[in-house]
Formats: C-alpha cells, sequence, structure tokens
C-alpha cells in the first residue's frame, strides 16, 4: 500500500558531503512525521533526524550541526544533507514515516524504507 524509496548513499570520504531523499508513494491520507534513522554492523538502528509535517525538527547528538533534514510535503519526500561526514558514520540509513492511509485514516502507522549504504572512508 505504502512504498518508501530512498537514494542518494554512497562512498565518500571523511570531511565530504551525501545527500539522501527518500520519497513515500501510494495510498497516502498523510503523513505526521518523517526521518532517517541509521545501524551500523553490530549496533542498533538509532535515531539520525526527524521532522514533522509542521516542520518541527529533532536531531540526535551526533548530527547536530553537521546534518540538516528537510522535507517537500506537496512530494512526500524527506531529504537528509549531510555535511562534514566521519567515519563513524558508516552505516546503513534507513527512512521511516508515520503516516495515515486512505482506507483507514484514524490509525497512524509506521513504514520503513529499504535501506541506503552510507560508507564513509578515513
Amino acid at each position: 500500500q505504502v512504498q518508501l524509496v530512498e537514494s542518494g548513499g554512497g562512498l565518500v570520504q571523511s570531511g565530504g558531503s551525501l545527500r539522501l531523499s527518500c520519497a513515500a508513494s501510494g495510498n497516502i491520507f498523510s503523513i505526521n512525521a518523517m526521518g532517517w534513522y541509521r545501524q551500523a554492523p553490530g549496533k542498533q538502528r538509532e535515531l539520525v533526524a526527524a521532522i514533522t509535517s509542521d516542520a518541527s525538527t529533532n536531531y540526535a547528538d551526533s548530527a547536530k550541526g553537521r546534518f540538516t533534514i528537510s522535507r517537500d510535503n506537496a512530494k512526500n519526500t524527506v531529504y537528509l544533507q549531510m555535511n562534514s561526514l566521519k567515519p563513524e558514520d558508516t552505516a546503513v540509513y534507513y527512512c521511516n514515516a508515520k503516516l495515515r492511509v486512505r482506507s483507514d485514516p484514524l490509525r497512524v502507522r509506521n513504514y520503513w524504507g529499504q535501506g541506503t549504504q552510507v560508507t564513509v572512508s578515513s
């Protein structure tokens, strides 16, 4: 019913930048919030940044000052601009959306993208 398609991952040198995109499509009634999580090998998935429909943002301490999350509500798309990347940012980055579908607009559902690899070399 709903798909989240991510793009923009890749390999970058330390200090470089990447921009991730995630587009939500399908039977969407409204989107409450979208965000990015990441999971490094052997570690738990963690929040990187999130943004609500009224553009309120929340960042992990590790992302503050380096990453910027933004959202295009008309396109149901969320972006993550990552600057000054460090090797410790290496992880699979997952898009997340908390949304309502047209067939059941009273319930907020949680959806995940397939993940995109970000590798930062030293």
